[in-house]
Order: structure tokens, then sequence, then C-alpha cells
């Protein structure tokens, strides 16, 4: 009954074989391995886009910070959710890595930017020229940090703003693929078919044991990012275990049968703890149910070994028991219909 991340889990075994396999011999660093060659062609194939730059680093923050640095000067802002990926998770890695650009926080509902926020804050930028900071990037996390998912509308919607105003697009993909799934959705549609000029799509949190795929669908970008990379200290010299990873994770299609399975265990289970009387915080549209139900009930799961995050944090098991209290439950490639079920019986 783990339910704290999906970075929780283990890797798919499919993934620990081809890592043995990568082991077996001898091969090119620093991605001129005979694997990276394949792991190009099936990403530029499944997003349709034969001229894009692909490139592996092994952890999230890369990925987003040196694609976010590609798009925005340090004298310029990222214009993102207030609850983005970015701004909660990264430990200002991408004003690192952009050399000083800041971020514009935007509101909206279930952690989706809402335009009219985006416009008001374009509206409000550079307002004074010189003197202030300038307009950069956009940046989309989907699924969203609410469990919630921009459908292909609503991206498209918050990119032709940007576009109107000369601005580039980062979509922030660390549960990309579970976004696709809920949308039943081609990974092109969800990206640069709807305006996005960047994607970093994750496998981390989708049973990889460690690699992000970072898509630019601007080669003029490539040569730039395989620089910031490299200066950035994200440049394996054993790159081949990293390609690997995404090897297994492309064949078969097996990150979308793994992305299916964990959205269907996250609808069971808030399904389940509705009918238990719990609340829903956010719609559950991915892996991630945010719900909260009385402090008796967290006490009886606990006590079975229940292992998810209150959210916020700072709540405590002291207090009256009918008192709700909210958490975030994550499932994932490997949660089983035992686990959902057991949780719910605790209940």
């Amino acid at each position: 009954m783990w339910f704290t991340s999906d970075n929780a889990g283990p890797a798919h075994p499919s993934v620990m074989e081809a890592l043995t396999r990568a082991n077996a011999d001898y091969a090119g660093s620093y991605g001129a391995d005979a694997i990276m060659d394949g792991v190009r062609a099936k990403i530029r194939n499944l997003f349709e886009a034969p001229d894009a730059a692909v490139y592996l680093v092994a952890t999230g923050t890369a990925a987003n910070a040196l694609s976010l640095a590609c798009l925005c000067p340090p004298w310029a802002t990222i214009y993102c959710h207030r609850n983005s990926h970015i701004e909660e998770d990264e430990c200002a890695a991408p004003e690192f890595y952009t050399g000083g650009a800041k971020l514009t926080l935007l509101d909206g509902g279930h952690a989706r930017i809402e335009p009219r926020s985006f416009e008001d804050a374009l509206s409000f930028t550079a307002r004074a020229g010189v003197h202030n900071v300038q307009k950069g990037a956009l940046s989309l996390t989907n699924s969203t940090e609410a469990g919630a998912v921009y459908s292909l509308d609503q991206i498209r919607a918050l990119t032709d703003i940007a576009k109107a105003h000369g601005l580039p697009v980062h979509l922030d993909g660390a549960r990309f693929s579970n976004a696709v799934a809920a949308l039943g959705c081609t990974p092109a549609e969800m990206t640069w078919k709807a305006g996005v000029d960047i994607v970093c799509f994750g496998g981390t949190k989708n049973g990889l044991m460690g690699v992000e795929a970072v898509v630019i669908f601007d080669a003029k970008l490539a040569w730039e990012f395989e620089l910031r990379r490299k200066r950035g200290g994200h440049l394996f010299s054993k790159h081949r275990y990293l390609s690997a990873q995404m090897e297994a994770y492309l064949d078969g299609d097996l990150w979308r049968e793994m992305a299916l399975h964990a959205n269907a265990m996250a609808t069971r289970l808030s399904e389940g703890l509705l009918a238990k009387g719990a609340d829903l915080q956010h719609p559950t549209e991915a892996n991630a149910v945010f719900a909260a139900w009385s402090r008796d009930g967290h006490r009886a799961v606990q006590a079975a070994g229940g292992q998810y995050y209150f959210w916020p944090f700072n709540q405590s098991l002291d207090g009256p028991g009918d008192e709700k209290l909210s958490a975030r439950l994550v499932c994932s490639w490997c949660t089983t219909e035992e686990d959902v079920d057991g949780f719910l019986n605790c209940l």
C-alpha cells in the first residue's frame, strides 16, 4: 500500500534486462552508442518529428532547467503556474541554469494556468522597458502538480497567447506519459502540433531507473543544449545505460502501457475513496489522487502500513477523530488492485 510517489516504485523488469544487455560489451561513450541511435530514431518517429533533436539526461530537474536555459535569457522571465513543478520542486534550478531569469507565477484551478492570468502578467511585464525583466518563455506542467491534465484545447489556448507575444513554450513532462494516456492523444498532438517548442519526455516516474528525454523541435537550439548539458555536468560518459533504459521504455509502447495502468489504479482509488465518504481536493485525471478523509481513517490506514503524504505536510494524527485531513496518493506502473483495495478496506 505504497502511495507516496511514483518515484518510490521499482524499475520495470524490462528496463533492468535492457541494462544487463547494455553491460555485456564495449560501446561508444557520451551518446555515441548504437543504442542511442535507435532511441533517437524511435523518439522522432513517436513524436512525428523527423528533424527533432533528442537528448537524454538522468534527472527531470536537469531536463527542465537545461531546456529553459535554451529558451529564456537571464534578463527575462519564465511564466509558469505558482504550483508548477519548476516552481515547487526544482530548488531554483531553472533560475540557476538560465543565469538569473526569474519565474512569474500565474494562477488557475488545479495547477492549470488560466489564460486570463497569463495575459494579465504579459501586459504587466517590461512596462518600463530596460528597467524591467523582459518576456522570456512559457512553461506548462502536464499532468499538473494537482493531478489534473491540460486538454489539447487548453494547451493551444495558452501557446497561442505565447506565440502572439513571440515567446517559446516548454512542456515539463515529468508525467507526460500519464497525460497522453489520459487524453488518448499522440505525443505529437500534445507537443509541437499544439505549439510546444521543447518537451521533457519523463521516464523516471513511469518505471525507469533514472532517465528523461529532451525533445527539441527547433533544431537550431540543439548545439546550445549540448553545450549547456556538458557545462552543467549532465553529459554521461557511459551514456549507454541511459540509452538502454529509454530503449526498453519505447519498445512496444511500454511507456504508454505503464501510464495507462497507473492512471487506472488512481481512478479505482479515487472512486473508492469517494464511496468511503472522502472529499476530492482536485479531479483525478492522471495517476495522482488528492483527497481528504477522517483522522480516524488516517490512523487506521497508517497503522496497517499505508504509505502516503499528508498534503500539506503540516497536519497531525493528533486531534479529533472525525476531522478530515487531506493527502496526496500517487499510483505507479506497479500499483496493484490489491494495494488499492487493501488501502480502502482499512477505511
